[in-house]
């Protein structure tokens, strides 16, 4: 049988070699109109793809010797504060907090947004995940925050993070903060959280030997390009106003249909934003669909009756991140979680997946709608299954 999944049709193929630093793009002089810096969305993508991964693997392989093997070399961190659930058992729904953030280990001065929120909402069966991404430009009120000494305020959701993480509070400061402003809005309490380094995703995808997805609409990277000779270059300049196309220099674009895509294409292909009709909306669908790809991919008979390469996958996971783990084992939350299947995972929009915009203080923001604040309280109160009944249109399509 032929590969279902052929290589993608845009210009620079997957043997063009494009070199690493094609995926370390350097920050643009002026900012996107509707996004602040580039973003770092990558950790949050790698932080439910490594755990769902790990979890379905545990759960054919079976043994809890093996699990301590991989889950040792998880980083670990007490993050979600007074805004967690710690609790002595892992019965029950569950709900976990991931968050990509913007920063920067080479401008210790740089803001540290948090670019990417991600709700995974686990029912009491323990047999399914739904996926809800928070819009990082709504509004919203932040709490006060003695830690960083933040006297509160309205603003962006994702400026939660820097107003926590300053005054030495850090990472830890920044997520816990993060985490209240959500508790305020919604109700909802985590029982569980991570934080997760970029390059865990493009290590993550390598291992997996890259990822079969179905793009959605034609996709035009602003990232990656090639000149007439075919070398790497950035084929659009980010500014205040948009992106501004560079002279001479032909993008990567991503075209409708079922594909196999590398490390360094899926991660391209999964943070544009800029030349989508429906902006971050469609760059958090494409989010959601790659997760469920890749849990796919990592659970077929195939990964998991290949000894060597399901090591690779299960390492890359393990070192991708940091958790906070509400107070229960890794192991044990692996086991109980080990039935979610890519097929229960089911990916919801928020606001519909349509903008819903206001300016506000010359900051143009998204404005949760009331069916948005239905959704949450359906997370609260473990009743998704009943929203999703009343509001199919908000169910996002699957990548694969």
């Amino acid at each position: 049988m032929g590969k279902p999944f052929p290589d993608p049709r845009g210009r620079v193929s997957a043997r063009a070699g494009v070199p690493p630093h094609a995926l370390a793009v350097p920050e643009a002089a002026g900012r996107p109109r509707r996004s602040g810096r580039r973003p770092r969305w990558a950790r949050v993508l790698v932080a439910l793809g490594a755990l769902l991964i790990v979890v379905s693997a545990a759960g054919i392989a079976g043994s809890r010797v093996l699990l301590h093997r991989y889950t040792d070399s998880i980083g670990q961190q007490s993050l979600l504060g007074d805004a967690g659930t710690p609790h002595v058992s892992i019965d029950g729904p569950i709900n976990l907090l991931l968050v990509g953030i913007d920063e920067r280990n080479d401008d210790p001065d740089s803001d540290r947004n948090a670019d990417s929120i991600l709700i995974v909402h686990i029912p009491a069966s323990h047999d399914a995940a739904y996926l809800a991404s928070v819009p990082r430009d709504s509004y919203v009120s932040i709490p006060s925050y003695s830690k960083s000494r933040f006297e509160g305020g309205s603003d962006k959701i994702n400026a939660a993070f820097p107003d926590g993480y300053g005054n030495g509070a850090g990472r830890a400061g920044g997520f816990e903060l993060l985490a209240l402003t959500i508790k305020k809005l919604t109700g909802i309490s985590f029982n569980g959280g991570a934080i997760v380094d970029f390059s865990g995703f493009k290590s993550l995808v390598a291992a997996l030997g890259g990822v079969n997805m179905c793009v959605d609409e034609r996709t035009v990277s602003v990232h990656i390009g090639h000149d007439a000779r075919g070398r790497y270059q950035m084929p659009y300049e980010l500014t205040d106003e948009g992106p501004v196309p560079v002279p001479g220099v032909t993008p990567q674009v991503y075209q409708p249909g079922c594909q196999h895509l590398a490390d360094w294409q899926a991660l391209d292909y999964v943070r544009q934003r800029e030349l989508l009709p429906d902006g971050d909306y469609g760059r958090q669908r494409h989010q959601q669909q790659f997760l469920k790809a890749v849990l796919k991919q990592a659970t077929g008979s195939g990964m998991l009756t290949n000894p060597v390469k399901l090591d690779r996958v299960l390492r890359a996971a393990g070192q991708a991140m940091t958790v906070d783990n509400g107070g229960i084992s890794i192991p044990d939350w692996l086991f109980a979680l080990r039935d979610i299947r890519s097929g229960a995972v089911t990916m919801l929009k928020t606001n519909g997946g349509t903008f819903n915009s206001e300016l506000i203080d010359g900051k143009d923001t998204e404005i949760l709608s009331d069916t948005s604040l239905k959704l949450f309280s359906a997370i609260r109160d473990d009743n998704v299954p009943a929203f999703v009944a009343a509001h199919p249109d908000w169910v996002s399509p699957d990548s694969a």
